[in-house]
């Protein structure tokens, strides 16, 4: 299993957690906590004393402009940072200047709610740096400071002893403080909904009655092809196989023959296929992680696959999340004209997150995928036709399982798909 964060570290047995990497990550992650707080504080000291102080109001005015565009830098920052105990990169919520040069960039930056949360941040890092100061100091300077007690003193004992455990457990409370200050972190600098684009759209809910029926539909059409048509598929294979061993070689009724042979292997191979997609073995025997593996690995669009899981989901949410997944990567292989795909999937806060992006065209909407840059009806090569009901589809089978799908597919792209599913371990 891949460990992503501090806090899926510290779910390890606790010899084997002291042995990795990560109680040092955490350490670094504070030590430049302390660091960056400071450097923030001598910033700000600097201003106020250098500007605000000569000048009162008029300054005033131009440090708070100078603190809000500061705090994207302290954000960047931040998310660096966050690459210590949280390998998952944080998305950037800026978006890029209609035009080109500083007076665009600094109308942008300052209309953005993303750039008032970084200002914002920016003065919480005061506070967050001391508070790492005083998780170290309990950690490290507490025990040191109960080991230097007068040894022939029968009163510092008792110290000693607490200090020992301390030191034992700073490992664990080094890395749960950080743990819990890069999730802090991850909330307030990552973006929101709105900001993953502007067209990201709710995709409305559907009967969750339908979605059922199409479950035991499925259910019936794989039981149909694998008794019945696949049989009687073989069986004429067979027949086919007797007869060309009547049939002289090379004669006309040899060829013929052998062809009717070998398209009907082909269509034996399709309806394997077909039934495999209905009800795929490999979800069942390895988990969700393993068939959307084997599913990206068969797509036409390279498509890389991030997905780190706990444990294996129920099967209920696993059947949902592989059938969304294989159903979008499909789209984007049919509609978005892209030329590599992503697939990132974890599991938090008791809902299986899955996202599936593309470099294409963009212009999906939740009744199906829209034309490109073309006009409408144009015809011409490249352009698709409207409507559909691929995302309707998603949208229903999410309802079923109490989820929600999110699309963000500007004009141009990127096309990103967000599936929220509720996974709540027994």
């Amino acid at each position: 299993m891949r460990v992503a964060t501090a806090w899926q570290a510290m779910d390890q047995r606790p010899l084997r957690f002291l042995a990795t990497a990560w109680p040092w990550r955490a350490l670094g992650y504070l030590l430049s906590g302390v660091i960056v707080g400071g450097v923030v504080v001598a910033a700000a000291v600097i201003g106020v004393s250098g500007i605000v102080v000569p000048l009162m109001v008029p300054a005033g005015l131009l440090l708070l402009t100078v603190w809000a565009l500061c705090g994207p830098a302290v954000a960047r920052l931040e998310r660096w940072r966050l690459r210590l105990v949280d390998l998952d990169p944080v998305p950037d919520p800026h978006r890029a200047p209609f035009e080109r040069g500083v007076r665009a960039l600094l109308s942008t930056r300052l209309r953005e709610r993303a750039t008032r949360r970084e200002a914002g941040y920016a003065l919480l890092t005061l506070v967050l740096s001391c508070l790492d100061a005083v998780v170290l100091g309990i950690a490290f300077v507490l025990p040191v400071s109960m080991f230097l007690s007068p040894v022939d003193d029968p009163r510092a004992w008792p110290a000693v002893i607490v200090g020992v455990v301390l030191l034992l457990a700073a490992p664990y409370t080094v890395t749960a403080w950080a743990g819990a200050r890069a999730t802090l972190a991850r909330t307030v600098l990552g973006p929101r909904d709105a900001e993953l684009g502007a067209e990201l759209t709710d995709v409305a809910a559907s009967r969750r009655r339908l979605v059922d029926a199409f479950e035991a539909e499925r259910a019936r059409i794989e039981r149909d092809l694998h008794d019945g048509a696949q049989q009687r598929l073989v069986s004429v294979s067979m027949a086919l196989g007797l007869a060309r061993l009547d049939a002289d070689d090379g004669s006309p009724v040899a060829h013929r023959l052998d062809d009717a042979r070998t398209e009907l292997t082909a269509a034996l191979a399709e309806l394997r296929d077909l039934v495999r997609g209905l009800n795929p073995q490999v979800l069942k025997d390895n988990g969700l992680v393993a068939a959307l593996e084997d599913s990206a690995g068969r797509s036409p669009v390279p498509t890389t696959v991030d997905v780190s899981l706990p444990r294996r989901l129920p099967p209920h949410v696993e059947v949902t999340a592989y059938f969304v997944a294989t159903e979008a990567m499909t789209n984007v292989a049919r509609h978005s004209g892209a030329t590599a795909a992503r697939l990132h999937g974890r599991h938090q806060a008791d809902t299986l997150l899955l996202e599936i992006s593309d470099n294409g065209v963009g212009g999906a909407t939740p009744g199906g995928r829209a034309l490109d840059s073309r006009a409408p009806g144009s015809g011409e090569p490249g352009g698709r036709e409207p409507g559909g009901t691929g995302l309707a589809g998603l949208a229903e089978r999410l309802t079923a399982a109490d989820g929600r799908l999110r699309l963000s597919s500007p004009p141009g792209g990127p096309t990103l798909l967000r599936a929220e599913i509720p996974c709540r371990f027994e």
